[in-house]
């Protein structure tokens, strides 16, 4: 039976087989059972790599953080998280970049980004013309329809992988974003978000 370690592009966490291409952390959510018990722990959601240093982990492991998984950094953004400023220090730096381009002051450290980000995703969530998005932006299009805006296109999200991919001009011309608008500003200005190879797929 899969673990409840997957993460979906609204943030909750679900059991599902698959692995995914990211990591991610929030801290202690589980109990000694393995049950996911909270939402979060901490500011901090990151978003990390699988492998770093051969360092190896036991899943669900009492008092330990929670090792939540990600399709892909496109769904992790989504979620509401950043990337880790340790194993993936040249996206940490490119993302940090990107989202001080749209500010009158830089962010000046990890500590000031996850106050701005924890911000950001407690807002509610907004709608928007699809032609005023960047790529790499989640849309939600109906129950459990989750779609990434990419290449032209609208994937549905699942979590093995995209399938069903519409034309983005053939969507609705307004719809429900997922993504919180400081990782939106951190798309719009270039930030190269990593996606799954089934995005690949032409509309």
């Amino acid at each position: 039976m899969p673990l409840q370690n997957r993460v979906t592009p609204t943030g909750a966490v679900i059991a599902a087989a698959g692995r995914g291409t990211f990591m991610g952390n929030r801290g202690i959510l589980h109990d000694d059972t393995g049950r996911i018990v909270r939402a979060s722990r901490n500011r901090a959601w990151l978003i990390c790599r699988l492998d770093f240093k051969g360092r190896r982990r036991e899943l669900m492991r009492p008092g330990t953080y929670t090792d939540l998984f990600f399709l892909d950094e496109a769904v992790a953004l989504a979620a509401g998280h950043r990337p880790c400023g340790e194993c993936r220090r040249e996206f940490y730096r490119a993302y940090i970049d990107a989202v001080s381009a749209q500010s009158p002051e830089p962010i000046r450290g990890a500590q000031e980004l996850d106050r701005k980000l924890n911000a950001s995703r407690q807002l509610p969530r907004t709608t928007s013309h699809l032609d005023a998005l960047p790529d790499g932006t989640f849309l939600r299009m109906g129950d459990n329809d989750f779609r990434l805006l990419w290449q032209g296109g609208l994937h549905r999200w699942s979590p093995q992988g995209y399938t069903g991919v519409i034309p983005a001009a053939h969507g609705p011309e307004i719809a429900a974003v997922l993504t919180p608008e400081l990782s939106i500003h951190a798309l719009r200005k270039g930030y190269p978000v990593q996606v799954h190879p089934t995005a690949r797929q032409r509309p």
